[in-house]
């Protein structure tokens, strides 16, 4: 996982966790955003993404060798 995609995922899950917390939704609504809020932190902090992986998605800048 790229930088750019980890700054990307714990800023979203930081907006979903305050849009969670405030009470702005209700209902599932609310953990659903809770939910995917802590999705996207922990895998940005893990440096993983298992969807990336089923599908072979690499978003990381790797500088070949010589």
């Amino acid at each position: 996982m790229g930088n750019g995609d980890r700054f990307l995922r714990i800023i979203l899950g930081i907006i979903a966790l305050i849009i969670g917390l405030t009470g702005s939704f209700d209902g599932i609504w609310k953990w659903v955003l809770m939910v995917f809020g802590l999705v996207m932190i922990v895998t940005s902090s893990l440096q993983f993404c298992g969807l990336y992986a089923i599908f072979g998605i690499n978003t990381c800048k790797v500088k070949s060798k010589k």
